[in-house]
């Protein structure tokens, strides 16, 4: 069974997921196996993977901040995929990459597809890939490989096209807290707790979990409330560029949390 489908198979009742974003290459080129392995150690349920990308549009300056040093530092996706590959056997978790379909489409959808296999990635969150495109030439390879082609719903997705992604996605639906691009929030207004609340009420098929904003018990609460966990990654990612340590980055996010 697939690693994403298998962390929710098997997924303690009330238990609550936490899955944490960072990008490969930042804040160190060679950094990245040692965040990875760092956060299995410390029990988070799943990690995603950012490919750097020059250009990425749904990401806020944190993020973009970190893919600029990472590209600055010399990470590739076929860097990265090296990397990984020398863990793989190490690594339990689900790892999810996450990028750009530019970069996925010069290094070729088929070549993509076997060497996350081959790297043990379960799966991948493409945040500007068209949905009809992902049916007609994503899925069909992705589904030979067994990779989860992670899809994301917002505020604005309406209901027949988050019950069409539903019907035809696996793993899990990366349900994003606002339209607007990614970065730390202090809390979650009326609007969004309305829309957390209207989704639960639709009974989907896929587990969802909720990103964009989570940095403190307030907006993780909110999160884990309305889904099987939450993500985290802007706030994540400002830690380990000061602390340039997984563990002591870790320990503040905690604390953060908490608070």
């Amino acid at each position: 069974m697939n690693k994403i489908n298998n962390l929710f198979a098997n997924k303690q009742s009330g238990k609550k997921l936490l899955s944490l974003y960072f990008c490969a290459g930042a804040p160190t080129l060679e950094g990245t196996v040692d965040v990875i392995k760092t956060l299995e150690k410390r029990g988070i349920d799943m990690v995603e993977v950012g490919i750097p990308f020059s250009d990425p549009m749904a990401d806020g300056p944190v993020i973009q901040d970190a893919a600029t040093t990472a590209l600055k530092n010399g990470m590739t996706l076929s860097k990265l995929f090296d990397q990984l590959e020398s863990i793989k056997n190490e690594v339990n978790m689900p790892l999810v990459l996450m990028g750009y379909l530019n970069v996925i489409l010069q290094y070729g959808i088929e070549a993509f597809c076997k060497r996350c296999v081959e790297a043990g990635v379960s799966g991948a969150i493409i945040p500007d890939l068209p949905f009809d495109d992902y049916l007609q030439q994503i899925k069909p390879v992705a589904d030979r490989y067994d990779l989860r082609i992670i899809m994301l719903i917002t505020p604005e997705t309406s209901e027949e096209r988050i019950r069409f992604i539903d019907e035809h996605t696996d793993g899990f639906i990366y349900m994003v807290s606002s339209a607007a691009i990614t970065g730390a929030q202090k809390s979650f207004d009326e609007a969004k707790q309305e829309y957390f609340q209207r989704i639960n009420a639709m009974n989907l098929r896929n587990p969802r979990m909720i990103g964009f904003g989570i940095s403190n018990k307030q907006t993780l609460q909110a999160a884990q409330q309305n889904a099987a966990g939450a993500i985290i990654g802007s706030k994540f990612v400002t830690l380990l560029n000061e602390e340039k340590n997984a563990d002591r980055a870790l320990d503040r996010l905690m604390e953060a949390l908490e608070a």
